[in-house]
């Protein structure tokens, strides 16, 4: 929810590489609106330089990832090391899709601020951006998956 007289927090959700499928993304950024976010959805099959630049002409707060392709360990980094060098070091990356459990540290230490998978409530992923985004972490329960 946003309170009256604020402004929305602007997130960015963007599918990169070649993966062309975006239930999932399209499924959060909707959940994202309906919580009071202003979303901009990239599309499909963008790249880290396109994703890097929307960001910074969008002037976004957080940037969310959707991979099912199995390039994340690849591509995700390579955003988030696109929006450093830009100065976008207080923006916050966030990534969902298929990703193996021992890929998420790694992840994490590249830069990913957190990591969803398949079976994670929307509300969790909306707790934690508002949570994240005001400065606190989010609760435990936030990242409720079920990577069956």
């Amino acid at each position: 929810m946003v309170t009256q007289g604020a402004q929305p927090r602007r997130v960015l959700i963007a599918k990169p590489g070649l993966d062309g499928h975006d239930r999932g993304a399209k499924v959060i950024v909707r959940a994202l609106r309906d919580a009071g976010f202003e979303v901009i959805y990239t599309g499909i099959r963008q790249t880290a330089e396109m994703i890097a630049q929307t960001a910074v002409q969008e002037d976004v707060e957080a940037v969310g990832l959707s991979l099912l392709s199995g390039a994340h360990m690849t591509l995700f980094p390579q955003v988030v090391g696109l929006l450093r060098k830009r100065g976008l070091r207080r923006v916050l990356v966030f990534g969902g899709g298929i990703i193996p459990d021992e890929d998420v540290p790694r992840l994490k230490k590249k830069g990913i601020d957190e990591v969803f998978g398949p079976g994670t409530a929307t509300s969790a992923i909306v707790e934690y951006l508002r949570k994240r985004l005001e400065g606190g972490r989010p609760s435990d329960n936030a990242r409720k998956c079920d990577r069956a």
